[in-house]
């Protein structure tokens, strides 16, 4: 059976953001597959900060997820891929959402906006790593039409990975 998906906004993340995201993401659930504890609030800071950044030059970057009601429940969006390894030189989609959101379609609802606002960037395509593990995320890519092409091995936990791709 097909629902209809949450209605969701997407912004650039604020200031206030950080502090959201630094509380959001402090349940060890939420952070299984993102090394297992929320980073400090100073991280949060800088990646908020680097996100405007990333919106002010490319036009898209991880935004801040709002339901309903107008409260910050994660984030969705797309960034360069940040490391050596991997998919380099790729726009990575990604999504991280505070548990009290998981399994009500927030993740594919923002997910889609977020392709629609790279495909009106000129992005011809994007990737998402996601822990083969992840089952949750491994079904918001099926969701996007995303295909498996790359199984791997991650240098830092040694765990397997998968990339996927779509052709925007």
């Amino acid at each position: 059976m097909n629902r209809a998906l949450p209605a969701v906004r997407l912004r650039v993340p604020t200031d206030e953001d950080a502090f959201t995201w630094h509380r959001v993401f402090a349940d060890p659930e939420v952070m299984e597959f993102h090394g297992g504890s929320a980073a400090e609030l100073s991280v949060y800071e800088e990646l908020t900060a680097r996100q405007r950044r990333h919106d002010a030059e490319r036009g898209f970057c991880l935004w801040s997820v709002l339901d309903g009601s107008g409260d910050v429940v994660g984030f969705t969006g797309a960034q360069p891929w940040p490391h050596a390894w991997g998919p380099a030189g790729e726009i990575e989609i990604g999504w991280r959402l505070g548990r009290a959101h998981w399994g009500l379609g927030y993740a594919s609802a923002a997910a889609e906006e977020t392709l629609g606002r790279l495909r009106k960037a000129g992005v011809p395509h994007v990737v998402a790593m996601v822990d083969a593990r992840n089952a949750r995320s491994i079904a918001v890519t099926r969701r996007l039409g995303m295909r498996l092409v790359e199984q791997f091995t991650t240098p830092t936990s040694e765990r397997e990975g998968h990339c996927y791709r779509l052709d925007l």
